[in-house]
């Protein structure tokens, strides 16, 4: 037990980076054992598919859409036969792989994924690869009820759009926050919580007796009806109020407003973390990943069934809509790509969309990775790709060239979840997005923007942390959200060797940004105070702080007894 626990401690992240930096310096939460024990920095390296350890599989068994009638680039609609395609992969056994040709294919309807190990796949993303051609927006497309629930909440809470000077004043479309042409989910499945009368039983497992922050091991008072290999969430719930516990866990001693969603519906758990048991000693049992919290007296927390699917995939295509009108911010008629919900161990890899409202929606996920993903066009998107309600995903290399309302946003709920080396090209934002989000990580980022106005003092200035989010849920965030090397480049508005302000006003306790740098001098005013290191500096000792904590993981599992 005490080699295991100093593999998860600071002290052995500093000694790792002594080892592997050699003379190149690094900054002092890692390379500092005390500034490091003093400033938790969470473990991000568990994101990705399982659990970063092993790549995204390749499927030999294969159906060909060709079969079913879907014949690309004949301009007659594919939706049935790409339909009766899908259909066929789920009767099989095993892993299917769902392969188009090169081509385009039109599609009406809505591609539905509802049972594990089905990849949909096409001959890539780019010139001479696949495309998906969606004519008309979900609107106008049936779903079979799927969205009943969120369209009772929007009218029954009223939640409208209003802008008085454009003589808007709507219900906000269902399409702001869900739905997609391509949509993975359990049958019958309710990922997305909205009215409590819709609420199912939380089917529960077994209560956990004890385990720490950042550590792998739990204590048990007894594991019967558990298993090795079981995929499960472990739930915390605040039942104490806005003083509770969990609420101090998430925030710290923070003087931020805590909106009172975060009580208010005590028996919906306030923080998932879906996670494997890996192995179980006696009452002791070894979890996949470290846990987002302590559990003790105090911190209750037990097993829940989890009802997901398992290695479903997209890969290798392009989703097109038409050149569309924008309508405006949550009035989006749902040219929505993906919709991917109830996933455990799942991935979608190269794509491209274009003139979306939004690229790719998630909920309730865990150990996806998303990667090599394109989002461009003229059409103002509400997302490219969203992180809502999921632990542990990793989006790797999203390239945003279409201007976004939510570049890379942090949704409600989601935990130790990454962007890494992407790039946003126009009207960038970090959107932290309130609803206890927390213990999240943009790592290696590079945004390209132009001055957006002037502080008081007369400094140019842009606003990096356009976030968004219901009062009843803020702050922008909890502890511990980590922003790692943010490399900003001012293409306007600002002379050469002048200060920019990168300003982040409302957003939450305990963040780290280190080495935020460009090709301007930053002046950061972000606000509440987070812990900051190496200002206009790259970290090039550790580029990526995910990539660098993976490599850590895996050298010391060489090394462990």
């Amino acid at each position: 037990m005490l080699k295991y626990n100093y593999f998860q401690s600071a002290a052995f992240l500093a000694f790792c980076v002594s080892t592997t930096a050699g003379a190149q310096e690094a900054p002092q939460i890692l390379a500092d054992k005390n500034v490091a024990q003093q400033n938790y920095l969470p473990d991000f390296s568990y994101a990705g598919y399982e659990f970063g350890l092993a790549p995204v599989p390749n499927v030999e068994q294969v159906i060909n859409v060709a079969d079913f009638g879907a014949v690309p680039d004949d301009e007659t609609d594919d939706s049935a036969a790409l339909k009766a395609a899908i259909a066929a992969a789920s009767e099989k056994n095993g892993a299917v792989r769902v392969q188009m040709a090169a081509g385009r294919y039109i599609l009406s309807e809505i591609l539905w994924i509802e049972r594990s190990d089905i990849v949909l796949s096409g001959m890539g993303n780019g010139d001479g690869g696949t495309q998906l051609y969606m004519p008309r927006p979900l609107n106008q497309i049936d779903d079979g009820g799927a969205l009943k629930e969120v369209r009772e909440y929007l009218v029954e809470l009223d939640k409208r759009e209003k802008q008085p000077e454009a003589n808007l004043d709507v219900i906000f479309s269902e399409y702001s926050w869900s739905a997609g042409f391509i949509w993975a989910r359990t049958p019958g499945g309710r990922h997305a919580t909205y009215l409590e009368r819709y609420d199912r039983p939380i089917t529960k497992i077994a209560d956990i007796a004890g385990g720490k922050r950042g550590t792998k091991a739990l204590r048990m008072e007894s594991v019967k009806g558990l298993a090795k290999g079981d995929v499960l969430q472990i739930h915390w719930h605040n039942r104490a109020g806005p003083d509770g516990a969990l609420v101090k866990s998430l925030y710290g001693n923070t003087k931020e407003k805590i909106g009172d969603r975060h009580w208010t519906i005590e028996d919906r758990p306030l923080v998932r973390q879906a996670t494997r048991i890996e192995a179980i000693n006696g009452n002791q049992i070894i979890i996949a990943d470290p846990l987002l919290h302590d559990i003790d007296s105090s911190l209750p927390a037990y097993f829940a069934e989890w009802d997901h699917l398992k290695n479903v995939g997209l890969q290798d295509f392009a989703m097109i809509f038409p050149e569309n009108p924008y309508f405006g911010h949550h009035n989006e008629s749902g040219f929505n790509g993906v919709y991917f919900t109830g996933v455990h161990n799942g991935w979608i890899n190269n794509l491209t969309i274009s003139n979306a409202d939004s690229g790719i929606i998630t909920d309730d996920l865990a150990n996806v990775t998303i990667s090599n993903i394109i989002t461009k066009g003229d059409h103002p998107a509400h997302y490219s790709v969203h992180v809502g309600n999921v632990h542990n995903v990793l989006i790797d290399n999203v390239q945003v060239y279409n201007p976004t309302r939510h570049t890379f946003t942090f949704n409600t709920q989601a935990t130790k979840s990454v962007y890494k080396n992407s790039t946003a090209w126009t009207t960038p934002s970090l959107d932290q997005h309130a609803g206890a989000n927390h213990q999240n990580l943009y790592d290696n980022i590079t945004i390209h923007l132009s001055a957006e106005g002037k502080t008081e003092d007369g400094t140019p200035m842009f606003d990096l942390y356009k976030a968004g989010g219901a009062g009843y849920w803020k702050p922008g965030h909890g502890q511990f959200n980590t922003q790692w090397n943010i490399n900003i480049l001012v293409d306007g508005g600002v002379e050469p060797g002048k200060e920019i302000v990168i300003q982040g006003t409302g957003q939450g306790p305990g963040a780290r940004i280190i080495g935020m740098h460009g090709n301007r001098p930053i002046r950061l005013d972000y606000r509440p105070d987070p812990y900051v290191e190496w200002l206009n500096k790259p970290v090039n000792s550790v580029p990526s702080l995910h990539t660098y904590q993976l490599e850590q993981r895996k050298k010391a599992a060489k090394t462990k007894p």
